[in-house]
C-alpha cells in the first residue's frame, strides 16, 4: 500500500475508534454502570439513567450515524477518494 492509502485507512480508523468509544460510554457507560448514579437526576419525570437506557442512547446513536456520515464524505474528500 502506498503512503496515501495507508494515511486514508489510518483516518478512518480514528474516526471509527472515537465513534466506538462514544458508543459504548453511552450505551454500557450511562446505560448500565452509571445508570445508579444517574437516577438521582429526573428528566420528564423519569429518573435519568432509565431515561439513557431507554431513549437517550437512541438518539446518540442515530446522531453518530449522521456524523459518521458526514465525517467520512469529509475524508473521502481529502484523500480524493469520493463518489462524484
Amino acid at each position: 500500500m502506498d503512503r496515501s492509502a495507508q494515511a486514508y485507512w489510518s483516518t478512518v480508523i480514528k474516526l471509527l475508534t472515537k465513534v466506538l468509544v462514544v458508543w459504548f460510554i453511552v450505551s454500557y457507560g450511562c446505560g448500565i454502570l452509571l445508570a445508579p448514579a444517574l437516577n438521582n437526576i429526573h428528566l420528564g419525570g423519569y429518573p435519568l439513567g432509565f431515561w439513557f437506557a431507554q431513549q437517550g442512547s437512541i438518539y446518540v446513536f442515530v446522531f453518530l450515524i449522521f456524523y459518521y456520515a458526514r465525517k467520512m464524505g469529509q475524508i473521502d474528500e481529502e484523500f480524493d477518494v469520493h463518489e462524484d
